[in-house]
């Protein structure tokens, strides 16, 4: 028989690629980023390459596959991190602001057999998280203020959304690693003009309510060190009053001949035994 395909190359051809059709349908390799399933008639007889929790890169089921030729197929199912992209969304906060709202999600498929059953195939999976999370979104931000997405509590908010869609994912057997917003605005227009308004005229209202209070604070410093100079002043003149009274008329010709608005520019007339002079003339 050997001889006979030797002879006849056309034969020995149509063996070769025979042998080989019948070894690509029994021989396959899955990949270290894929999940295998086999199928036999439509029903899932095996598994290969399975997510496990903390599995090393190298070490997990990858690599080749025995099956039944033509009676078994193979599904590969991503076992990579897979992103979902929400469409732009319309939310209505609890301070009626109407806001557009982008956002995303991260997910791995971590029970590829629970996935085949409910929804059979990846691009399927995504569109049902993609509508999932945007009903989560919506019922989680209706319950806040727009305020809150500008704030610390935007955190939690994002935890929430992400346990509810985690919730529903792991019906399909998909694990939800994180859910992020990636804007919030408000529609363009009147909405948005009245928005900043609201916002320019509450930022106004605070600035005016804080300089009130540094206005009330000065004259509670300056009250009580005029008090306390005041009092300074009284100790020292009853320990000198010659003294004192001494200093204080030096301050006086100071004001008088050399202060702010005077420059020492202005004349003044007085008679030389003018009670207003007496400190010139000595004791």
């Amino acid at each position: 028989m050997f001889e006979g395909l030797v002879k006849s190359p056309m034969r020995l051809l149509i063996g070769v690629l025979v042998v080989l059709f019948i070894l690509s349908q029994t021989l396959a390799i899955v990949p270290e980023d894929k999940q295998a399933l086999v199928l036999r008639f439509g029903e899932i007889e095996g598994t290969k390459n399975i997510y496990r929790p903390g599995e090393q890169f190298g070490e997990s089921g990858a690599g080749l596959l025995v099956r039944v030729p033509f009676t078994d197929g193979l599904q590969l199912i991503d076992k990579r991190v897979l992103g979902i992209n929400m469409e732009r969304q319309q939310v209505l906060s609890t301070d009626q602001q109407r806001l557009q709202v982008d956002a995303f999600a991260r997910f791995r498929i971590t029970n590829p057999v629970r996935m085949y059953t409910a929804i059979r195939t990846e691009e399927r999976l995504q569109q049902q998280l993609s509508t999932i999370l945007g009903s989560s979104l919506r019922n989680e931000l209706g319950k806040r203020t727009f305020a809150t997405l500008l704030s610390p509590e935007r955190g939690a908010v994002m935890d929430n959304i992400q346990v509810a869609l985690n919730r529903e994912a792991q019906k399909y057997g998909a694990e939800v690693i994180d859910v992020r917003i990636k804007r919030a605005d408000l529609p363009e227009g009147a909405t948005l003009e009245a928005a900043y308004n609201r916002m320019r005229t509450a930022r106004e209202q605070e600035a005016i309510t804080i300089r009130a209070e540094g206005d009330k604070e000065a004259q509670i410093i300056r009250g009580n060190a005029d008090g306390e100079a005041a009092r300074i002043y009284a100790a020292s003149f009853g320990k000198d009053p010659e003294f004192y009274d001494f200093y204080r008329a030096m301050q006086s010709y100071r004001q008088t001949f050399l202060g702010e608005n005077n420059q020492g520019g202005t004349s003044i007339i007085l008679s030389p035994e003018n009670e207003y002079l007496r400190r010139f003339r000595g004791n």
